[in-house]
């Protein structure tokens, strides 16, 4: 089974049970993008890449009201959910595509992801900061919302044990667990280290680590 498959067959429980899946759910995605919406210009056009059902736009649709957004995803049932939770606002656009290969064709001055980019080969991730800073303008931002791995082998096991004794116990079935778990084959994480040594690599002028909890942290990067 592949990603969009995978996603697919989620969709409509996915965002029951982000909160489950994501034990610092809050801080990732709410505080986060609080502090990052507070210090930056608002933006014209956001890109949500891997929007999913659209939970990530949400947060920076409370901040930014008057912002274009275009939410793709290569899942379609995903991106039915997200139109459903921006029904009636003419400011949101949804485009089923693989970001791992193209970007949508628009301006756009801030591009935002959220657990997605993590599923794309290291050679893909570097191909996609390549292309989204070269699309965006000066002083155009990139927020990546995701999940890392520690990158010491021992660290990697506590990171991953201790996440999935937190999912045991936080009211999922054992369905949930089960396809959880088909999902993690489909992981190819880096460091957060290796990630921003990438975005650099891409051309990004300043980039941070803005927030880090052992399997989720945020980066922003800025050209």
């Amino acid at each position: 089974m592949d990603i969009k498959e995978q996603f697919n067959m989620v969709a409509e429980e996915y965002d029951a049970n982000r909160r489950r899946f994501i034990p610092c759910f809050d801080e990732f995605y709410k505080n986060t993008t609080d502090f990052l919406a507070s210090n930056i210009a608002a933006p014209e056009c956001i890109i949500d890449l891997g929007a999913g059902t659209g939970l990530l736009s949400y947060y920076w649709y409370e901040h930014f009201k008057d912002a274009r957004f275009i939410l793709t995803d290569i899942a379609v049932d995903m991106l039915e959910v997200a139109k459903r939770r921006f029904a009636g606002l003419d400011n949101f656009s949804y485009q089923v595509m693989d970001h791992g290969k193209t970007l949508p064709d628009a301006r756009f001055d801030a591009v935002i992801s959220a657990l997605s980019i993590h599923h794309l080969e290291h050679t893909e991730k570097q191909a996609l900061f390549d292309r989204i800073y070269n699309a965006l303008p000066d002083g155009g931002i990139f927020i990546d919302y995701d999940q890392f791995c520690a990158g010491e082998p021992m660290m990697d096991k506590w990171y991953d044990s201790y996440w999935e004794s937190q999912l045991y116990s936080s009211g999922l079935t054992e369905h949930d667990i089960e396809l959880w778990l088909q999902r993690r084959r489909l992981d190819r994480e880096t460091t957060v280290q290796q990630q921003t040594d990438m975005l650099r690599q891409s051309g990004f002028s300043t980039v941070k680590c803005v927030y880090d909890n052992r399997k989720f942290a945020v980066i922003a990067a800025i050209k």
